[in-house]
């Protein structure tokens, strides 16, 4: 249970649609082994607030409750982060779970030796599509430490309701960038590192994440447009070293690429025919594959072929990987503002 002295950790959850969601959530919070801690509950002007508020109504005297029009996920966590007391700033999305020793092991590696400003852990992953026992980390691996380099080359990919992150360096950073609904959270990690945060990662699986179709986090194409203006923003404000640019510009124009497929592909399947070999000559303009050719040249001799072989791979499933996306998929359907969009598919 929380103390009631100042907290030390405040765990915001930011909610929107999550009236069927919420209890369980709030229930892996108040099973913390970890006492010292306080929970602020943002509903971002949700349209089931009726259901909502009568889901959280038995939790009222243990959470702090912020009711807003609806402004985005940033600003909702911007609201939390802001009446936060705690020194540490703990996220947790409103449909998913912390184990029971989650903020216990959490804050004894951020506070243990060397000590660390920021930290996320692994998540088992359920959902449609989800292979039993799959966790974050598996799909989306991190690998070496966590730098800005190794964030902006997607080498380290944070899930936000396993990060914990010390008020202070969050402030300084900036907080959320309220005008992102997508990939706000891998902004601010990005500032966070480029401010010099000292962070780190912990393999041990601590929390669940849910994939749901519909959710913010389940919208690819959106991901993708998102990711791309994290680039585009940090190529304009941060004061790149000329590595970090080109970093910056190669995934900045390959998730702009990827956009376009998708956007191609969306239009073959309209049988907007001219419009869909315009984005593919676009994104292929990127990618130079010999696969992408082959479609664009169908579409110019035989748009209604190329339209049914599209759909019978689309039907079947089968469609190979984008080139040059560089993600591993092994968690279909899996896609977070956190972490990745995965890959389209041709």
């Amino acid at each position: 249970m929380p103390s009631d002295s100042l907290p030390l950790v405040s765990v915001v959850i930011p909610a929107y649609k999550a009236a069927p969601y919420i209890r369980p959530t709030l229930d892996s919070v108040f099973a913390q082994s970890y006492p010292s801690y306080e929970v602020i509950v943002v509903n971002d002007g949700s349209p089931d607030t009726p259901e909502f508020e009568s889901a959280i109504r038995p939790y009222l005297d243990r959470i702090i409750y912020i009711k807003q029009k609806n402004r985005g996920p940033s600003a909702a966590r911007n609201a939390g982060i802001l009446r936060a007391r705690g020194e540490f700033v703990a996220f947790l999305d409103s449909d998913d779970l912390w184990l029971d020793n989650y903020l216990d092991r959490q804050m004894s590696a951020l506070r243990g030796e060397p000590g660390y400003d920021f930290i996320y852990s692994d998540a088992n992953l359920l959902g449609d599509n989800i292979p039993p026992g799959r966790t974050f980390m598996r799909a989306f691996p991190s690998r070496g430490p966590v730098t800005f380099e190794s964030l902006f080359a997607l080498k380290c990919i944070v899930i936000s309701s396993c990060t914990v992150a010390r008020r202070q360096t969050i402030l300084k950073a900036g907080l959320f960038d309220e005008s992102f609904w997508h990939c706000e959270d891998f902004d601010l990690w990005l500032r966070i590192a480029f401010n010099g945060a000292r962070m780190a990662y912990q393999e041990e699986i601590l929390a669940t994440h849910h994939v749901r179709e519909g959710s913010l986090s389940a919208t690819p194409q959106s991901m993708r447009k998102g990711r791309k203006r994290v680039y585009e923003k940090a190529l304009a404000t941060l004061g790149l070293n000329d590595a970090q640019r080109a970093v910056a510009i190669r995934m900045r124009d390959r998730w702009g690429a990827l956009v376009e497929l998708e956007d191609g592909k969306q239009l073959l399947s309209q049988a907007r025919y001219g419009e869909a070999r315009a984005k593919m000559r676009s994104a292929n303009n990127f990618f130079r594959s010999a696969k992408i050719s082959a479609v664009i040249v169908l579409l110019s001799i035989a748009p209604p072929v190329a339209r049914w072989l599209y759909k019978a791979y689309a039907d079947k499933g089968a469609s190979p990987q984008s080139p040059d996306d560089g993600q591993v998929h092994s968690a279909p359907g899996l896609s977070s503002n956190t972490d990745t969009a995965g890959p389209s598919n041709l």
